[in-house]
C-alpha cells in the first residue's frame, strides 16, 4: 500500500462499481489453468469487471526470470507472484492466478495476504494422463526422458489442494461450463451480481 497515497481500496471499488478478489488456479501443466483463466477473464470484461491475468509462462519470462524449478526457486516465483497479486488486489481488480504452484505451503504463503474471502483458490482438476497427452510444448514427454528435471507431476511432486473453495475438472467438463460455475460461486459469494 501506498502511504502518501490518499486514495484507498474502497475509493477504487466505488469507481470500479466493485469490490476485487484473487482467484488462484492451481494444477498440473497442461490441465487448463490459462486458458480457463482467459475464458474466465473474458467473461468478466462483459459484465464490466475490471480484472488481469497473471499468467505463469509470461511472469517466467520477466518479473521471474531469475528463477530456477528447484523448491526454494518454486517458493520464491510464488511469493512474488502473491506480492503482484496484493498490489493488483489493492487497485481493485479480479486478479486472475494461473500457476502450477505445486506445493500446499507456499499457496497457504499467498492466502495468508489476503483477509478471509477475497482469496480463492480453485484447482484445475486433470488426470496426468490426459495432461500429457494434451502436452502441446512436449513438456511430459522430454521430462520422461530426463531432459527437463524437476517437472511438476513427473519427477517433482504436485500437492492436491485440501479444501480449495472451487474444483473444476477439465477432463470432464467444457470450458464454458467450467467457466460457469466460477461465476455462480462468484455471484453466491457476493463477489458478482448475478444476471437478471
Amino acid at each position: 500500500m501506498n502511504h502518501n497515497c490518499k486514495i484507498t481500496k474502497e475509493d477504487r471499488f466505488f469507481l470500479n462499481g466493485h469490490q476485487s478478489c484473487v482467484l488462484w488456479f492451481t494444477g498440473l501443466s497442461g490441465a487448463g489453468k490459462s486458458t480457463l483463466a482467459a475464458a474466465l477473464e473474458a467473461e468478466l470484461y462483459q459484465r464490466q469487471i475490471r480484472s488481469y491475468v497473471l499468467d505463469g509462462d509470461v511472469l517466467r519470462i520477466g518479473l521471474n526470470n531469475d528463477l530456477s524449478f528447484s523448491p526454494e526457486d518454486r517458493r520464491e516465483n510464488i511469493r512474488r507472484v502473491g506480492e503482484v497479486a496484493k498490489l493488483f488486489f489493492d487497485a481493485g481488480l479480479f486478479v486472475l492466478s494461473a500457476f502450477i504452484s505445486p506445493y500446499r505451503e507456499d499457496r497457504r504463503m499467498v492466502r495468508k495476504l489476503f483477509k478471509q474471502g477475497d482469496f480463492i483458490e480453485i484447482y484445475v482438476k486433470r488426470a496426468i494422463d490426459v495432461c500429457a497427452r494434451r502436452d502441446p510444448k512436449g513438456l511430459y514427454k522430454k521430462a520422461r526422458q530426463g531432459i527437463i528435471k524437476n517437472f511438476t507431476g513427473i519427477n517433482a511432486p504436485y500437492e492436491i489442494p485440501e479444501s480449495p473453495e472451487i474444483i473444476v475438472e477439465t477432463d470432464k467438463q467444457s470450458l464454458k461450463e467450467s467457466v460457469g460455475q466460477i461465476i455462480i460461486y462468484l455471484e453466491h459469494n457476493s463477489h458478482l451480481p448475478a444476471l437478471p
